[in-house]
């Protein structure tokens, strides 16, 4: 095992950019025209070839440093390859495995699963991630095919097949515009479809305006790139969430979460912050302070410094060429992972929730501060309004944690607050007083009978 110091993962997209959707926001499908501008992608096909396969696996496996590793499939969209592919990762980490126990992520749009699917993904354990972005009139506003048809009952399809062979799944929704709106909508439903496992993704996107690429070349992409020390005059497209919608979307969820699902869904940012205020730093890489622990690598064996930041500036190399580890380990990507802090404005330095946000990604930080120096996140209202809401009550949790006590007694606790606290019984069809946005009826008056 050769292994590296520092602990990294791979983002592995063994058909590249390729889909069987159009989805009006997705940042990576233009990725298509831009590698094959720049001559890094096939003239043919975008599968991954078996030499390739077969290295990565084999170096990857080499490279961790864990008892059991984990590999992460995306796209595109990975299930074009068809089950026989995911075959044949089996057979290469089997032999590559020495021992060690191996797991397979793989997110999907689900709209390809079908019996042999499922059957595959439950008898190989493979954890399935869905991307749906709440319901149907949600969802249907940007996800859709290639004939700019609505994809949701094929994702729905493709759900319940999941659910019937068993298979561990989690559901990622990307938090735009429209269903940034109706924050309850959207995570009512994803509980009722089953999710107990929720990755809310913000969508911030910019329209690429400049003549030219950085480094002098022409860009063959309609989406800006993530600005490098100075920007351009993009526009956020109509598509991104609003700031203060995305504060509002985060904050109505977790009052709703806190009261009623600690310990019953998990939602990745939550989990995430509670690390966080216990002192074991973020689970989630935008949060930390330093980043670069989590690589990108194209069909082609070309490895990125990050799955936002595949770009010709941010190539690192082919692992045909170079050892996986070495790339993770090289200089350009150690720089890479360290500009995220040394970056930093002075106005999230001196922040009172930076050790919560740590500037989040980069790829979101095209903004100016109010004194004018660049590096804002575009974000930073959204942040400053959750992590300051939400103080208190991860306070709390932490607290439990450190006694040996499940977090989920935060719940009783704040039942019995408001039943101490309430002078005058509310009226039914009141706003109930713990802050949860829903009637009394609906919310507190139940549990205080």
């Amino acid at each position: 095992m050769t292994g590296v110091s520092r602990p990294f993962h791979v983002m592995t997209k063994p058909i590249g950019p390729i889909c069987n959707l159009d989805c009006k926001y997705c940042f990576y499908l233009e990725k298509e025209k831009m590698l094959r501008a720049d001559g890094l992608a096939p003239a043919t096909s975008w599968q991954m070839t078996d030499d390739v396969l077969d290295a990565y696996i084999r170096q990857y496996i080499s490279s961790q440093n864990t008892p059991e590793v984990t590999f992460a499939w995306q796209g595109g969209e990975p299930t074009l390859l068809g089950v026989r592919f995911f075959r044949r990762v089996r057979e290469l980490q089997q032999r590559y495995a020495d021992g060690r126990p191996i797991r397979n992520a793989i997110q999907t749009n689900g709209t390809l699963l079908d019996d042999e699917w499922c059957e595959f993904l439950a008898k190989e354990q493979f954890l399935v991630g869905i991307s749906i972005d709440g319901p149907a009139r949600f969802h249907d506003t940007y996800r859709v095919d290639k004939h700019n048809e609505p994809t949701f009952d094929a994702v729905m399809h493709g759900l319940e097949l999941l659910k019937t062979y068993r298979v561990e799944f989690n559901t990622l929704t990307v938090v735009n515009s429209f269903n940034s709106t109706e924050p309850l909508t959207v995570y009512r439903f994803l509980k009722q479809i089953g999710s107990g496992f929720i990755q809310f993704i913000p969508l911030v996107e910019r329209h690429f305006q400049p003549p030219a690429a950085p480094s002098g070349g022409l860009l063959q992409i309609d989406l800006a790139p993530p600005p490098r020390k100075r920007d351009y005059n993009c526009e956020v497209t109509e598509w991104s969430v609003r700031p203060q919608q995305y504060g509002q979307f985060l904050v109505e969820i977790f009052d709703e979460w806190v009261r009623n699902d600690v310990g019953a869904v998990f939602v990745q940012l939550f989990d995430s912050a509670l690390g966080t205020w216990l002192g074991e730093g973020a689970s989630l890489c935008v949060f930390a302070e330093t980043c670069g622990s989590a690589l990108a690598m194209e069909q082609s064996g070309d490895v990125y410094s990050c799955d936002h930041f595949v770009y010709p500036d941010y190539r690192l190399g082919n692992i045909q060429d170079t050892d996986l580890a070495a790339l993770a380990a090289c200089q350009a990507q150690q720089d890479f992972g360290r500009e995220k802090q040394t970056a930093l404005p002075r106005y999230c330095r001196e922040c009172s929730v930076r050790f919560a946000c740590n500037g989040e990604c980069p790829k979101h930080r095209f903004l100016k501060t109010p004194d004018g120096e660049f590096g804002l996140n575009y974000l930073c209202a959204a942040y400053k309004r959750f992590f300051s809401h939400i103080d208190p009550y991860m306070r709390n949790m932490a607290a439990l944690l450190r006694q040996g006590r499940p977090p989920a007694e935060i719940m009783g606790s704040l039942r019995t607050t408001v039943n101490q606290t309430i002078k005058t019984q509310p009226g039914r069809n009141d706003l109930c007083p713990c802050g949860s946005g829903q009637k009394y009826k609906k919310c507190c008056l139940p549990r205080s009978r």
